[in-house]
């Protein structure tokens, strides 16, 4: 494997791209595959074969960064000035970054108060102009639709193409990294354009005899934006993950095709789930993921105890983000109690139980 290669150079074969096709890059895919080697005996499925995609290892910090290098890429190669986005959060942090590697001008549109503070951080000192506008992320889509039609500005959310094109890349580096496709691959759903890509990143592989089958695919929506799993757009979502509070995902045909075509499902978990499995994965493995991407382990979970994946199954489970795009949520749910101790040692022992 070339590793040291850009991803759009690494998987050209499966990539619009040409020769004329500028490459704009931070270095990002190639993230690790990691077994959790703990988690399967505390859930009671001591042969459960589970891993963990880290996608909160890209550069900007979450899996946005595979599509946006090659959104960025065409775009540059299109002529375009300028780079839009809606976000809540991490399209806005990958957009921002690429766009300022790229020597072009961002804008972002961000649904006011329900962006994790990591993220609009990134945003703003990568040098995107952030503007929050009233109302939620599909508000904010639908105006970034409007504006663009009258500027020189590409649209980098999901519905642009390239997006979900360079994200099908991780599913090629899943396969790689296993030596075959997993028997389920588990995801959040938020906007439901990361299982799309996933799905044609097995189907591609499979076609071109680099995986022999392909996994059942397992989307997860908070229970608060489950549009999908309800069948009717959500005017209000509301969940702490922020980054799945979608009420009309942009790829809801695409997503419910992979569900299907796969042999899979997309389902729910609630809030408690989703935190529960987010402390779970930093108690237990190490792991510090956003919360929303936590659905995937919260819904491993709900479906090992509904018996709907097998206890011995190959399980890939994708962490969209890192855990540090929102350190608030984790400051929340643990609360410590950070009152100073003089520096005794026999007060230190008292406190410290030792």
């Amino acid at each position: 494997m070339h590793h040291d290669q850009p991803l759009i150079v690494r998987f050209r074969r499966f990539l619009p791209v040409t020769d004329a096709t500028p490459i704009v890059t931070l270095g990002e895919g190639n993230t690790p595959l990691v077994r959790a080697e703990n988690l399967p005996a505390r859930l009671g499925v001591p042969d459960l074969a589970l891993y963990f995609k880290l996608e909160g290892l890209n550069p900007t910090g979450s899996f946005k960064d595979r599509g946006m290098t090659l959104a960025v890429s065409k775009a540059l190669e299109s002529g375009a000035l300028a780079v839009i986005c809606a976000s809540t959060g991490n399209t806005s942090a990958a957009a921002a970054a690429f766009a300022a590697k790229a020597g072009l001008t961002c804008h972002v549109l961000l649904p006011a108060g329900h962006v994790a503070l990591g993220k609009l951080a990134q945003a703003i000192l990568y040098g995107a102009q952030v503007i929050a506008i009233e109302g939620n992320f599909d508000v904010a889509l639908d105006m970034v639709r409007a504006l663009a039609a009258g500027v020189n500005a590409t649209i980098v959310n999901s519905i642009n193409p390239f997006r979900l094109e360079g994200q099908k890349t991780a599913a090629f580096e899943v396969v790689d990294q296993l030596g075959r496709a997993p028997d389920y691959l588990l995801i959040p759903v938020g906007n439901a354009g990361n299982i799309s890509a996933y799905w044609r990143g097995f189907k591609a592989y499979r076609e071109a005899g680099l995986a022999a089958g392909v996994p059942k695919m397992f989307g997860f929506e908070a229970e608060g934006a489950s549009a999908m799993v309800r069948g009717q757009p959500i005017k209000e979502p509301e969940t702490v993950a922020t980054a799945i509070r979608i009420g009309n995902p942009a790829s809801w045909q695409e997503a419910a095709r992979a569900a299907s075509e796969s042999g899979g499902k997309v389902d729910s978990v609630t809030d408690q789930e989703i935190l529960e499995a987010y402390r779970l994965l930093a108690r237990c493995e190490g792991i510090f993921c956003e919360p929303s991407s936590a659905a995937s382990l919260a819904g491993l979970i709900k479906h090992l105890k509904l018996g709907t994946i097998p206890p011995d199954a190959t399980v890939a489970c994708v962490l969209t983000g890192n855990g540090l795009k929102d350190p608030n949520t984790a400051m929340d749910l643990v609360a410590p109690d950070l009152t100073a101790v003089p520096p005794d040692l026999r007060r230190l022992r008292e406190v410290m139980g030792l």
